[in-house]
């Protein structure tokens, strides 16, 4: 099967993924993977402080995130939009293993060749989102809509 998608430079932001074939609204483009590793370790490996911008980590559940730094595939490029035309769903394991959880890009609409793929980074720090702070995680999408930051409400 031919590949559905290729990472190259962005006017987004760095690198990005783009179609390069038709993809159809619902279809799964691909999973999101890299090393797993407790929240603990990450907070251990990158601090929990939301200072460092890193957006390669991703929240599988409860227990696990996702490090796409370390053992990544091209997913991790796929930048983020206030306007997404795709989304990021949990696929729980069929025998409830939270080990086995797994992260799936998704179109929700279709999309042409040539259309870069984003999806909403949804990222909930629980700590004060100070200018700094949402000067470190600005979003450069330049949607209609932009918030201006991948910051997103506490909840």
């Amino acid at each position: 099967m031919p590949r559905r998608f290729v990472a190259r430079r962005s006017p987004i932001h760095g690198t990005g993924v783009f179609a390069t074939a038709p993809i159809a609204r619902g279809e799964t483009i691909v999973e999101y993977k890299g090393t797993l590793m407790t929240h603990a370790e990450a907070d251990a490996l990158y601090g929990d402080s939301g200072e460092t911008g890193h957006t390669f980590l991703f929240t599988l559940n409860e227990r696990y995130i996702v490090d796409a730094n370390r053992g990544g595939n091209t997913a991790r490029w796929i930048n983020h939009s206030c306007a997404p035309n795709c989304q990021a769903l949990i696929e729980e394991s069929p025998d409830g293993d939270p080990r086995r959880d797994r992260i799936v890009i998704e179109a929700l609409r279709d999309i042409r060749p040539g259309e870069e793929l984003t999806y909403d980074y949804g990222i909930v720090l629980e700590v004060p989102h100070t200018p700094r702070l949402k000067k470190l995680w600005k979003c450069l999408c330049g949607a209609p809509n932009c918030t201006g930051t991948l910051l997103k409400p506490k909840r």
